[in-house]
């Protein structure tokens, strides 16, 4: 630093102030200082930084799938996008944390980072619990409101049913809910999160015409949230001695994996069975045929989540706890048809 200093002809708190908090720099000192620098070769120590600082300038989202598995699915595509957005603007760097050996409570101690987004998880998990004896800033995603933590959701239940009083309008009483795997036994009464707010959704638009999920036509079934449970579901549905004349697919990546298996069967989608997803991903605009969906807002909700967590970090006890539901629409598409 001294050298730098030197060369560039300032002092050496100008030199940290160009690596920690060059704002409080004229561009022109600023640039000199990266150019000396840059002809001596110099560069900060992370880990001297970090001593020094405590901080990191790095956030984590914590993972409910191994990397993986969670890549082949483009919501967490646009997921980061939001998240991209608000570290590239406030300086951060983004550290994603699957589970560790199987293990999201493994991945907790080894992320060196100043707050975490937690994606998908109960406030009561161990997950969660691990994050407050850190004593780390986080936020609540896809989770349930709790007044002390800031979070971010979707109006679930309000998408489903949409989407239900939709095919209920067309005709249909021949319905399969596909939803995502909760590894939760008991059913439905155990459920939380997302998938329950979405059957709850669908639980009351079916009520409002005398049914529920136990009448004969009615089936729930759970996959894995990829594509091959989509392909799964079809072929455990369309296996029935009578198949369900529409599919609710509980996020678009399964949706996808029901048309792939329809296409393979030579079902026509949508003459003989309707199929529905949940997220808009950019895909169901122009699969074949058209997918007929919830939009959510991903990307803001990926936004929204780093920027209440970033006010999280910049001081102990912010003066307001951030809370956001974003409302969900119904896209009618070319999947959806009368019930034959």
């Amino acid at each position: 630093m001294r050298e730098v200093a030197e060369l560039a002809g300032v002092s050496k708190s100008a030199v940290s102030l160009a690596f920690n908090d060059p704002r409080k720099l004229s561009d022109s000192t600023l640039q000199n200082i990266r150019a000396a620098a840059d002809e001596l070769g110099y560069a900060q120590d992370p880990a001297a930084r970090m001593l020094r600082t405590r901080r990191t300038d790095s956030l984590a989202l914590l993972l409910p799938q191994q990397l993986d598995n969670v890549l082949q699915n483009p919501y967490y595509t646009q997921f980061l996008q939001g998240i991209g957005q608000t570290c590239h603007r406030e300086g951060f760097t983004l550290l994603l944390a699957p589970p560790l050996r199987g293990s999201m409570l493994r991945a907790i101690p080894y992320a060196a980072v100043d707050g975490v987004i937690v994606s998908g998880l109960e406030y009561d998990r161990g997950e969660v619990t691990a994050l407050r004896h850190r004593r780390i800033p986080f936020v609540l995603v896809d989770s349930e409101w709790h007044d002390d933590v800031p979070s971010v959701e979707i109006d679930d239940g309000q998408g489903t049913a949409e989407v239900v009083d939709y095919l209920l309008g067309l005709g249909h009483r021949r319905i399969a809910f596909v939803v995502f795997e909760t590894g939760v036994e008991g059913g439905y009464g155990a459920w939380r999160g997302p998938v329950r707010r979405r059957m709850d959704g669908v639980r009351r638009s079916l009520g409002e015409v005398g049914l529920s999920t136990d009448d004969p036509g009615i089936t729930v079934l759970e996959v894995a949230c990829t594509r091959g449970g989509g392909t799964e579901a079809f072929r455990r549905l369309w296996a029935e001695p009578e198949p369900p004349t529409a599919i609710v697919a509980f996020s678009d990546i399964i949706a996808f994996g029901v048309l792939d298996a329809a296409r393979a069967a030579g079902v026509d989608v949508p003459r003989a069975l309707s199929v529905t997803g949940f997220d808009d991903l950019a895909e169901a605009s122009w699969t074949a045929p058209s997918l007929t969906t919830v939009r959510q807002p991903i990307a803001t909700k990926g936004r929204l989540a780093a920027e209440y967590l970033v006010e999280a970090i910049a001081t102990d006890k912010p003066a307001e706890i951030r809370h956001q539901r974003l409302p969900t629409s119904l896209l009618v598409r070319a999947s959806t048809a009368r019930a034959a």
